[in-house]
């Protein structure tokens, strides 16, 4: 196994008929230059959606099951506030606001690691966990998600910034809280793609097990195997491990 540091790769195909491939030819983009490599077997572990893009010669059918995989977009925002004597003030650690900007405002968890020791007293400075998932509520789930993504690409940090002053001083003002005075920092993470996607029964028709889009999808292809979360339908990093698992084994049964 070689790594190719920030190289988007952007195909790959079977070398010969995927029936009787011996090799896999993968071209990838590194700066304003393309290179090809050759090898035995690819596991293409990206976002599922994308690779009927990267490997156009998919059936059909699995490229339709690939493309059902979309991703929920996320927002993970970090405050630091100068105290959180508020929060102390309030009894409170953690804030739900089901319909707010922010679904959830938290302290961060306590982290004890080597030399690190997270704050123990509320004079001390803290960081605050804020998330998003960006939805249109009325549509489908999967319906939702793109348009959520779009929002998310086209929200300025100003917007960010906006809604996150807005919200604490509504939430943490009784406590003492003063965003212009207590806030120090602010470091937004979107993720575009974020979870992986899971079937909702209240959209997503019953299928068998066999017939479930994540099923098809990772199907073999000749010496291309396929892995992610999307393979299982699920976003945690044990479904991960297991689905590179099946298809690393796939590649070396074949």
């Amino acid at each position: 196994m070689r790594l190719r540091l920030n190289g988007t790769v952007v195909g790959a195909r079977n070398v010969g008929p995927p029936s009787a491939a011996q090799e896999v030819e993968v071209l990838y983009a590194s700066g304003k230059q393309l290179f090809k490599v050759r090898a035995k077997g690819c596991v293409l572990a990206c976002w599922n959606m994308m690779i009927p893009y990267l490997c156009p010669e998919l059936p059909e059918a699995q490229k339709e099951a690939l493309h059902y995989l979309v991703k929920v977009p996320l927002v993970y925002t970090s405050v630091c506030i100068r105290d959180w004597t508020s929060f102390q003030r309030l009894g409170i650690q953690r804030v739900s606001s089901p319909g707010s900007y922010w679904s959830d405002i938290s302290l961060n968890s306590a982290v004890n690691m080597g030399e690190y020791r997270s704050p123990t007293s509320p004079e001390e400075p803290i960081l605050l966990h804020l998330s998003r998932a960006p939805c249109k509520p009325g549509l489908p789930a999967r319906e939702q998600h793109k348009i959520g993504r779009y929002e998310l690409l086209t929200t300025t940090f100003e917007t960010f910034e906006r809604k996150i002053r807005d919200q604490l001083v509504r939430t943490l003002s009784s406590g003492g809280f003063d965003p212009a005075r207590d806030i120090e920092a602010i470091t937004v993470n979107r993720w575009p793609h974020g979870y992986g996607y899971e079937y909702n029964p209240l959209f997503d028709p019953d299928w068998p097990e066999d017939k479930r889009p994540n099923v098809i999808g990772r199907k073999p292809f000749g010496r291309i195997t396929i892995a992610n979360t999307d393979s299982a339908a699920t976003a945690y990093t044990d479904t991960a491990i297991d689905q590179a698992y099946r298809a690393v084994n796939e590649l070396l049964r074949g």
